[in-house]
């Protein structure tokens, strides 16, 4: 393995805990900019495609809707494995998300379990997502215990 592709690991690595850090701050521009302009986004809960948005624009209007709906997030990453080639790679990661909404004047805890399928490009001297596929496996709501 070169330095080249241990260096790429690290940056992509780098990139998907930027997007799930910059996420639950919500700071949904910064997040935009991880992606290329004309980012496809999908999302599938279990067999149903929930989500299918192209581009930055659109996507960062569907990840503002989103937001003002959560009070709290909260992402931890686990594995990511990815294959270089060149200035492409694809990626599979894998996430635990927890998401606070308030429901009739209660917390509601939604636990996610998600793999994420990645295609990724430099561009600029950057690691970018090109596309991503959430698929969300595990969903779990209830009340959030006080």
């Amino acid at each position: 393995m070169t330095l080249e592709i241990l260096t790429s690991k690290g940056e992509l690595r780098d990139l998907i805990d930027a997007y799930a850090y910059l996420s639950d701050e919500k700071k949904i521009s910064e997040v935009m900019d991880l992606f290329t302009p004309d980012i496809i986004y999908k999302v599938y809960m279990g067999d149903f495609l929930a989500a299918n948005v192209s581009g930055r624009e659109t996507m960062e209007k569907e990840f503002n809707g989103h937001a003002s709906l959560v009070k709290t997030y909260f992402t931890l990453n686990g594995q990511h494995t990815v294959q270089i080639d060149g200035d492409t790679a694809t990626g599979i990661s894998f996430s635990q998300i927890k998401m606070i909404r308030e429901t009739e004047g209660k917390d509601i805890l939604t636990d996610y379990s998600v793999k994420y399928d990645d295609k990724y490009v430099h561009q600029n001297g950057k690691w970018l997502i090109k596309e991503r596929t959430g698929y969300f496996i595990i969903v779990e709501e209830r009340p959030l215990g006080k």
